[in-house]
């Protein structure tokens, strides 16, 4: 590849990223302006490092003070107005910065008279909190979005308008100075659970992504997976979905995944022949799940635990089989159409060599597998982050090829701070769906009506909430898709007695499969931005590809043992055979390729036979059986008869 070709896919995938991720549409400043930014992020940083080490502080001082660094740096990078200049920093937004900056150092200066004043606030205190809250608001719009910021304002005005809501979602109403002394000066709403997470495990987990980046694991990754499935059929598409999830384990979005291993993958595929809407797919639905693979989840695994009440490591482990089977799906997929349109791989010599890759660059991974260890030892993730993080460093200069020096150590800093912004006014605009919930009763409230309307049976309450959170998730990053389905979808299903830990993980599944289910399907579209291909057509082939995603989370709320909760060696394997047997069915019937086309009564006998064995159960698996073997052998026999023909036609 051409360096000119390297710039070109470079620049697209920038591109795609400014306009599908608000995250990274962000001023790049330089001067003194760029020195004050990158010496915010620095201290930014520092004092993450220093609480994590010697101890965080009172709650509401430590989340006060990481929101201060969020509100300094997201106002001065993320200009207001789409038309103003990436380049020049505007002193509106400087302004705003040391407005919004003052309101949550006004908690830190004031610490000790607002704790000994025990909630008896004053006209300041209002007028603080209400600034501050709108502050939230407006940074979460250039950061997040439009979606976030309108479901948070619609939560608001049920609290102010209770009395007048109609049935069992009425209430008494809150008082607007009530409300926004909840807000903010309370550990209940703003500087609640979501922000507490971001001012200490995501944070590290964030730089430690950041650090990885630096040393160039992204880049590893890709080349791994290339030499591992490169050379198959399909290969560059399997080459997509491979590095998609080993991204996944730290990556944060998934539009920025799409368009980091996208900018390499798709135009590999459409080289290859796959339809441009298709390679475009293929990385959507790859790097949607990448948000499903631990050990970070989108940082919502964290958040997951606090949420649930329990360790860290329990949230992974039952991560574990549900994201290996949505990953086996997508890899289904793509293998049936490779051999549907007869698309190989790229000749092995044209692709790096696995032993090559592993003896110059393996040990970066070493991080990796030190922090999963460390989680699984019992070390808190804050200690696991830690050591990971000066490890990654350590590493990386074990060779000269891949060692950073001084100025990179700092870069990776500024990178961090940079990074965590998104999830950090996120879990701050969340906090205010979470105060309004706890302040109204509505999660209780909407429970019971999706319970009401599903008739008390289960299957129903499912769907319903499946679709509650879809809709919920639309445009949504991770962390903030995480808090409003769980607080809002998951309690209908915990009311049935559903696992809270699966109830959910099924609401958190279905809000991040909402990056691929049209009409707002984030990752699609920026799959279809680098591919050239028709958004809502890409969107309808991800959604396809992950089949997986809708599917699995029903299996491991019926079958929780998938999730390894309550669960026997043998019963994990069990179900996560039959479901692996049934995924191979599904996916050939979605696909409509076995050894040969498909008819429609193939497809279905597969499509029924393997959602059969995907339901957990022995009855059902024993109706699932007969169904996928008679279109698989029907297959063979047509191939087989065919060249018995061709062979009479040649003699």
């Amino acid at each position: 590849m051409s360096e000119k070709e390297k710039k070109v896919r470079e620049l697209s995938a920038e591109e795609v990223l400014q306009k599908f991720d608000k995250e990274s549409d962000k001023r790049e400043l330089t001067g003194v302006w760029g020195k004050i930014i990158s010496a915010i992020c620095i201290l930014f940083a520092l004092f993450q490092l220093y609480t994590a080490t010697f101890g965080v502080l009172d709650a509401h001082l430590q989340r006060a003070i990481h929101l201060a660094f969020g509100f300094l740096l997201i106002f001065l990078l993320y200009p207001s107005r789409h038309s103003w200049s990436r380049s020049k920093m505007h002193p509106f937004d400087a302004f705003l910065a040391l407005l919004s900056a003052g309101t949550a150092m006004y908690l830190v200066v004031n610490y000790q008279e607002l704790v000994l004043r025990a909630g008896m606030n004053t006209e300041t205190d209002f007028i603080v909190g209400l600034i501050g809250t709108i502050m939230v608001f407006e940074a979460a719009r250039r950061v997040v979005g439009w979606p976030m910021i309108i479901v948070a304002f619609c939560f608001m005005l049920y609290a102010f308008l209770g009395p007048y809501v109609p049935g069992i979602l009425a209430h008494r109403g809150v008082g607007v100075q009530e409300m926004f002394d909840h807000l903010f000066f309370t550990t209940e709403g703003i500087f609640g659970t979501p922000m507490g997470v971001s001012s200490t495990f995501i944070y590290l987990f964030i730089l430690f992504g950041a650090y990885l980046e630096t040393t160039g694991l992204g880049k590893f990754f890709i080349d791994i997976a290339n030499a591992i499935a490169g050379w198959a059929a399909g290969g560059p598409a399997k080459v997509a979905v491979l590095s998609s999830g080993l991204m996944g384990t730290v990556s944060g979005s998934s539009v920025g995944n799409v368009a980091g291993t996208g900018a390499f993958t798709i135009p590999m595929m459409k080289k290859l022949g796959y339809r441009p809407a298709f390679a475009g797919a293929v990385e959507a639905a790859a790097s949607t799940g990448g948000q499903l693979m631990p050990p970070v989840m989108g940082a919502a695994a964290f958040l997951m635990a606090e949420f649930v009440g329990v360790p860290y490591f329990d949230v992974v482990k039952a991560a574990v089989i549900p994201a290996m089977l949505y990953y086996i799906g997508v890899w289904l997929g793509v293998h049936y159409e490779a051999k549907k349109f007869g698309l190989k791989g790229t000749p092995r010599d044209q692709l790096p060599k696995f032993k090559t890759l592993f003896l110059e660059k393996g040990h970066l991974a070493i991080p990796l597998i030190v922090i999963v260890y460390l989680l699984v030892s019992g070390y808190t993730p804050m200690r696991a982050a830690l050591a990971a993080i000066v490890l990654t460093i350590v590493c990386a200069c074990l060779r000269k090829s891949t060692r950073i020096g001084f100025k990179q150590i700092v870069q990776g800093l500024v990178d961090g701070s940079k990074g965590v912004l998104g999830v950090l006014i996120a879990c701050a605009t969340a906090g205010i769906i979470i105060g309004v919930v706890t302040k109204t009763g509505v999660g209780l409230k909407i429970a019971t009506a999706l319970l009401d309307l599903a008739g008390g049976n289960l299957l129903p309450a499912m769907f319903f909430t499946m679709i509650t959170s879809l809709i919920l998730g639309m445009g949504v990053p991770t962390t903030a898709n995480y808090v409003i389905t769980s607080t809002i979808a998951a309690p209908a299903l915990v009311q049935m007695n559903v696992p809270v830990l699966a109830a959910h993980m099924f609401a958190f599944y279905f809000g991040i499969v909402a990056d691929v289910t049209p009409p707002v399907a984030l990752a699609a579209y920026a799959g279809a931005g680098i591919a050239g291909a028709n958004p809502m057509r890409t969107g309808v082939i991800a959604a396809k590809l992950a089949i997986a995603a809708f599917i699995v989370p029903y299996i491991f709320v019926l079958a929780p043992e998938l999730l390894m909760i309550n669960a026997t060696p043998f019963t994990i394997c069990y179900s996560a055979f039959t479901a692996i047997v049934g995924m191979w069915g599904a996916s050939m019937a979605m696909i409509g390729f076995c050894n040969n086309l498909l008819n429609i009564p193939q497809r279905i006998l597969f499509l029924v036979g393997g959602i059969c064995m995907i339901i957990p159960g022995v009855f059902t698996d024993g109706i699932g059986v007969p169904p996928i073997p008679v279109p698989y052998v029907w297959q063979r026999m047509h191939k087989v008869n065919g060249a018995i023909q061709q062979a009479g036609e040649d003699l």
